[in-house]
């Protein structure tokens, strides 16, 4: 079978890994579902295993603010709102959301990219 989107990806016009540097699935691979023999497959990005925390050196820890979200408290520790999901990692937690549910809590900011 002769698939045109990997023909260009392998002919370099269209990029291998289709994610942004920041995203959390950078360098996880896709993958190929067929749900039945015979069906169409449906592609889809392989499973991200969550590091485990303890791997995940910590550069200081942040006071949540009232006003933050985790983009936002992404923004101000480490200069992309993109980032979020690092801190999340830090933290293991699976929702980023949980990091700035308590105003006043401390989260664990992630040094580095891991």
């Amino acid at each position: 079978m002769n698939d045109p989107i990997q023909l260009l990806i392998d002919a370099g016009a269209i990029p291998s890994d289709p994610f942004d540097p920041l995203s959390r699935y950078r360098g996880v691979p896709l993958a190929l579902h067929v749900p039945s023999p015979g069906a169409e497959p449906i592609p889809h990005v392989a499973r991200r295993f969550i590091p485990q925390r303890h791997s995940i050196a910590v550069a200081v820890e942040a006071v949540v603010e009232a006003v933050d979200r985790p983009d936002l408290l992404a923004a101000r520790t480490l200069g992309s709102p993109l980032s979020y999901w690092r801190i999340a990692d830090a933290n293991a937690v699976t929702d980023p959301f949980e990091l700035t549910d308590v105003p006043g809590a401390r989260v664990a900011i992630p040094s580095g990219g891991y």
